[in-house]
């Protein structure tokens, strides 16, 4: 209920900006066509990170001949949180957001916060382009003026066990204390999984391992790498349950305000840019498997059918799936 609140209140408070921003969009084309325009960007993430250095490396030379790219980082600009109200207002014109902070006003798109859903990063890609997903991208350009351009690979989750026993299906999780964030959405996750899930604040990991309070935790392998789980883990289970992303996103008004060439050029330099980030964090990736086994721990991959087809109807079967639209799982798992 609070939920649904919180999406009316939203919707009408920008309602009138993004109206607004529809005239405004279609006489500015001539305006934008001959004069450089400003595209800031505010974001939590840091300026060292990947979707960072994508976008200020591909990103800003490549809409550099009718745009300057401002990005602001640390969340310098607007609190996490506010960007897509700022996009709504017309305070902003980019952003980096998430599945989850879009679910909180379309509660559909909680389905891509959803263990198992995503395969890998080009299954991402292709679920991003689908035709189905354009009701629910339509639906956030004409309601709250925004527009996804393109989506970023952040990396994929697994398990980093202090225990020797092998894992090959959600069974052998069994009884395991696994740590997971402390929301109920997470802890459903880590029931899912076949484990007990237990809320732990991040910063107490470590200890929590090397006591035995908890037998593992999941993270994507570079935080398991600079945190160094690694030192008081025995192995890490190739479970790929959360692929996890992002959506660049970009003013509705200031897309529409733009020439057919500059739309062209500006989704071309999101998706280049979506793409470098992604190819650096798969090498990343792939590295640090090698790492970790370098250190002494088990890498190996579990079934993974047994894993997805166990979390999938667990979901399916839950209250999270209430609000998914009808059938959208079968057509991603088809893709």
């Amino acid at each position: 209920m609070t939920r649904t609140m919180d999406r009316r209140r939203f919707l009408r408070a920008t309602a009138l900006a993004v109206a607004a921003g529809g005239i405004l969009g279609a006489r500015a084309t001539k305006a934008l066509a001959q004069d450089k325009i400003t595209l800031r960007l505010s974001s939590p993430a840091t300026p060292g990170d990947q979707r960072a250095v994508a976008l200020t490396e591909v990103f800003a030379p490549a809409v550099n001949g009718f745009a300057t790219f401002e990005p602001h980082w640390n969340a310098e600009l607007f609190k996490q949180g506010t960007e897509l109200e700022a996009i709504a207002r017309g305070n902003l014109e980019m952003s980096i957001t998430s599945a989850q902070e879009l679910a909180t006003i379309y509660p559909e798109w909680s389905i891509f916060t959803a263990g198992y859903l995503h395969r890998d990063a080009e299954h991402q890609k292709k679920v991003f382009a689908a035709d189905f997903m354009e009701p629910m991208k339509k639906k956030v350009e004409g309601e709250l003026g925004v527009k996804l351009l393109t989506v970023m690979y952040l990396g994929r989750r697994q398990l980093n066990l202090r225990t020797d026993k092998e894992i090959k299906t959600p069974a052998d999780l069994a009884g395991v204390k696994l740590r997971m964030p402390g929301t109920d959405a997470w802890q459903f996750l880590g029931s899912a999984l076949g484990a007990n899930p237990v809320p732990i604040a991040f910063t107490e990991i470590y200890t929590a391992l090397q006591t035995g309070a908890i037998d593992g935790q999941d993270n994507p392998l570079p935080t398991d790498k600079d945190s160094k789980f690694y030192e008081v883990t025995k192995q890490i289970v190739l479970t790929s349950h959360l692929v996890d992303l992002n959506y660049l996103a970009f003013s509705k008004k200031v897309w529409d305000g733009l020439t057919p060439d500059q739309q062209a050029t500006v989704q071309k330099a999101a998706d280049d840019a979506a793409e470098s980030g992604r190819q650096k964090q798969l090498k990343l990736e792939t590295e640090l498997e090698q790492f970790f086994k370098d250190k002494g721990l088990k890498v190996y991959a579990p079934d993974l059918e047994a894993f997805r087809s166990h979390v999938q109807k667990a979901y399916l079967e839950s209250q999270f799936a209430k609000d998914w639209p009808e059938g959208m799982v079968d057509k991603i798992n088809a893709l």
